[in-house]
Formats: structure tokens, sequence, C-alpha cells
């Protein structure tokens, strides 16, 4: 379950991950995207993942094309977990062109706050 949480920073989505993401996740989560920054404003996310069992294959399709029609308006992306994976995922994501990534563990919560607002 992807689930959006207060964040600190206007310009950061802040999201939680628990669990198996879902199409309709990421359709609510896209719908915060367009009404908070149209289709033009850049915007962070801040994202911590607790657990995640993967995602339905509704959901992955539906990720790629959020990121697609949305990767220019990205800007940081931190990604918070203990999982060892993902921290090599987010480091791989680090070289798409105009989106800067950085992986926290969840003892650096308030470390990838601040890395994402400077």
């Amino acid at each position: 379950m992807l689930t959006l949480v207060p964040s600190k920073d206007f310009h950061t989505i802040a999201v939680e991950v628990n669990g198996k993401v879902k199409k309709e996740d990421l359709e609510k989560l896209d719908k915060v995207i367009q009404e908070k920054f149209e289709e033009d404003g850049k915007f962070n996310v801040y994202a911590v993942v607790y657990d995640f069992d993967g995602a339905a294959f509704k959901a992955v399709a539906e990720e790629v094309k959020i990121d697609v029609k949305r990767w220019s308006q990205y800007g940081k992306m931190a990604v918070v977990s203990d999982n060892k994976w993902l921290k090599g995922l987010t480091e791989a994501s680090g070289y798409l062109p105009g989106v800067k990534t950085e992986h926290f563990t969840l003892t650096e919560m308030e470390k990838a706050w601040e890395w994402i607002q400077a």
C-alpha cells in the first residue's frame, strides 16, 4: 500500500510504502501531483519504504505511465529504507537525466529531509 503522508516541504510529496503497491494507489498519487503541481511544476518525492512486496502488474504499468508523463517535473527523490536491493535501485536511477536520487536508512529520515530541502 502506498500512503500519502504530511510533507515538511511544499514542493515535496511524501509517501510511505508498506506491502504491495496497487494501481489505485498510483492513480491517487498522480491525481495529487496533477492538482498540486499541474503539468509543469517541479516537485520532489520523499518515500519511506518499510516493506515492499512488489507491485501488481497493473500498478507497474501505471507507475511507468506516471513516470514518463511527469519525468521532467521530478527534482529530487529521497528513498528511505533498510532494504539493500532498494539502495542499489535508487543509485541506478540516479543516472536518469534531470533527477537527483539518494538512498537513506530508516535511522536517517531527518537527514533525508535535509537533503531534499537543500
